[in-house]
């Protein structure tokens, strides 16, 4: 079957955090563990509502902050060092800008519902995609079936003409639960080697 889309995880793929030590420092002050801190911020009861839209991201903050004991007016203080040490790999971005010349592509995240804006007013690079399916707005999350159906839905292809790469392994299974071709990103190096790979297999069936 000739691979017609690849579809891209956001966080832990394109964007990631290369200097820990923001997240470290704030946890020490917040007297708690980096994952600790991460797990508040997404895997909360508010945070995981937030990525299904059940509630806007301000809400979100607003809990968080109330939850933390944070002073009055300091959260966007908190997310300046929380966000601090995450990168846009623009490389990553360039490769996908390559490949929508031949691919379809798409970005599929669990997000809150400001991530559009980010993609398209912030970070500027909508354009290297066809479609966006963030989790806030469909009101569903990765590993959910759905949400793998509804994307290759958007881009009008099967499931075994799409790759999908993510970092979290239960996402990459999820991907292949419903029978799409999936790689769990561990690095750029490793994950574009396994791209091509999969893309040259496929040229040459």
């Amino acid at each position: 079957m000739t691979i017609r889309a690849v579809i891209w995880d956001l966080g832990g793929v394109l964007l990631r955090t290369k200097d820990p030590t923001h997240r470290e420092r704030l946890a020490k002050r917040l007297d708690m563990t980096r994952k600790d801190l991460e797990d508040v911020v997404f895997a909360s009861e508010s945070g995981n509502r937030a990525q299904l839209g059940e509630i806007q991201v301000k809400e979100h903050w607003e809990l968080l902050s109330q939850r933390l004991d944070l002073p009055p007016g300091t959260i966007q203080e908190f997310q300046k060092e929380f966000w601090g040490g995450d990168f846009l790999d623009v490389l990553l971005v360039d490769k996908i800008r390559s490949l929508h010349k031949q691919y379809k592509t798409a970005l599929l995240s669990n997000a809150f519902s400001d991530l559009r804006h980010f993609v398209t007013q912030v970070w500027e690079f909508s354009d290297a995609f066809d479609e966006m399916i963030i989790s806030a707005e469909v009101g569903m999350v990765k590993p959910d079936p759905r949400i793998y159906r509804l994307v290759l839905e958007r881009l009008d292809v099967t499931a075994p003409e799409a790759v999908f790469i993510d970092d979290f392994a239960e996402n990459v299974e999820g991907a292949r639960a419903v029978n799409m071709n999936a790689i769990h990103f561990l690095n750029p190096l490793q994950a574009l080697a396994d791209l091509d790979r999969l893309l040259e297999m496929d040229d040459h069936e």
